[in-house]
C-alpha cells in the first residue's frame, strides 16, 4: 500500500489547494507592474464614473423633456378645438354685422346674437385663448398678417390703421394672426425735388 492511498481524502483536497496557491502565489508583481495595473484600473474606474456621468445627464434631460411636453400637451390641448370655434364666432360677428334694420325680429336677434356673443367670449377667456385686436398698435409680424397698406398723415407709420378679422392665441401661442390694414407716411410730394421738364 503505497503512502498516497493511505492518506484520508481531506488530506488530499488540502495540499492540493495549497498548490494552488503557491502557483498563483509564485508569481511577485515588480513595483512598476502594480503601477500599471493601478494606473489601468483608475482609467478604468474614471471612464465608468464618466459614463455614469452622462446617463444621469441624459437621464434628467429625458425627465426635463417629458415633463415639458406633458404641460405643452395639458396646455395646448384645445388647439384643434379652438380653431374650429373660431369660425364659429367669425360667423356670429358677421351675422351681427348683417342684422341692420329696425324691427322688432331684427332687435330680437341682435339682442340674442350678442348674448351668444358674450357667453363664446367667457368660455375663450376661462380656457386662456385671448383676443388679438391690435388696432392703433405697432405692427407685429408674428401676430399681424398684413393685408393691405395704406397712406395714413393721422397714424404712426407702420402701425395698425383697421383690422378686418381679429387673431387669437391658446396660452401665448398664436392660433391665428390678425388681419390688419399697415399705415405707411404720405408721400412728401411738396417736398420732393421738381423736376424741370424742358432741361
Amino acid at each position: 500500500m503505497s503512502t498516497e492511498q493511505e492518506k484520508p481524502e481531506v488530506q488530499v483536497d488540502e495540499e492540493n489547494q495549497q498548490h494552488e496557491h503557491t502557483d498563483v502565489g509564485e508569481h511577485e508583481y515588480t513595483l512598476d507592474e502594480l503601477k500599471q495595473e493601478l494606473a489601468e484600473a483608475k482609467s478604468q474606474a474614471h471612464e465608468n464614473w464618466d459614463k455614469a456621468a452622462r446617463a444621469q445627464a441624459e437621464m434628467e434631460n429625458l425627465k426635463r423633456r417629458t415633463q415639458k411636453d406633458l404641460e405643452d400637451a395639458h396646455k395646448f390641448a384645445l388647439t384643434g378645438f379652438a380653431k374650429e370655434l373660431l369660425s364659429v364666432m367669425d360667423s356670429l360677428v358677421l351675422g351681427l354685422q348683417a342684422a341692420t334694420g329696425d324691427s322688432e325680429d331684427v332687435q330680437k336677434f341682435r339682442e340674442g346674437s350678442e348674448l351668444t356673443l358674450k357667453q363664446l367670449e367667457s368660455v375663450f377667456a376661462r380656457f386662456k385663448i385671448e383676443t388679438i385686436d391690435p388696432i392703433g398698435q405697432p405692427f407685429n409680424a408674428e401676430f399681424h398678417q398684413a393685408v393691405a397698406v395704406s397712406p395714413d398723415a393721422t397714424a404712426e407709420p407702420n402701425s395698425v390703421t383697421n383690422v378686418f378679422q381679429k387673431g387669437y392665441s391658446l396660452n401665448g401661442r398664436l392660433l391665428r394672426p390678425a388681419m390688419v390694414v399697415v399705415a405707411k407716411a404720405p408721400e412728401q410730394a411738396a417736398n420732393a425735388p421738381s423736376i424741370d421738364e424742358q432741361a
